[in-house]
């Protein structure tokens, strides 16, 4: 697997009985699993009694290697001889060593389903449909006298098992035309593309 150097830094940290004794290890470890797959950012996280004695500079930086190093682990399914070598070529120990792979087997079917619902596929357009809405009054009762229109996009996500949705916006004519015009730019060059 190929680390950055802050990662590898941060795993040799992490590596260092001195600073973090085998519980602490065990905690950040459980700790950067759980934070990846929790549904909201929690800026508490680091907030465990184990990491009081601890410089918090070096512990965002080792939890950061943590989450870096699991992330790529589950993105290239790696195994254990995989996991265990790149530790030890970071100096891990076997028992640490051990620790994080029965951790990572605990958590690595939850991580692979968040990751694989990340997707890399935008939305593809199915249908367009839209109308012209003419704006009378506001809800201040000034008088607008002004057309808008109503844009409805009926995409399907391949991300979502091919399930369609609806995407509504309203704009005003020159949004309109803008969006057009970019949208013919956009032919014309994947056009100009496909020709070369």
């Amino acid at each position: 697997m190929e680390l950055s150097e802050s990662v590898q830094k941060g795993l040799q940290s992490l590596a260092d009985a001195t600073l973090f004794d085998l519980k602490t290890f065990s905690v950040l470890i459980e700790v950067a699993f759980r934070s990846l797959l929790s549904a909201h950012a929690d800026r508490s996280v680091l907030d465990q009694p184990e990491f009081k004695r601890l410089d918090q500079k070096l512990l965002k930086h080792c939890h950061t290697a943590a989450t870096t190093y699991i992330l790529e682990g589950v993105k290239q399914n790696a195994d254990k001889s995989t996991i265990s070598a790149c530790l030890e070529d970071v100096s891990f120990d076997v028992e640490r060593t051990e620790v994080f792979y029965t951790t990572y087997q605990k958590y690595k079917s939850d991580l692979e389903t968040l990751l694989s619902s990340l997707g890399r596929c935008p939305p593809h357009i199915n249908d367009v449909s839209w109308r012209l809405e003419y704006c009378i009054k506001n809800g201040h009762v000034h008088k607008v006298n002004e057309p808008s229109y109503l844009i409805s996009l009926n995409v399907e996500n391949a991300n979502n098992g091919g399930s369609s949705e609806d995407v509504h916006f309203s704009c005003t004519m020159e949004q309109l035309q803008d969006l057009v015009g970019k949208m013919k730019d956009a032919a014309k060059s994947l056009e100009k593309a496909t020709q070369l």
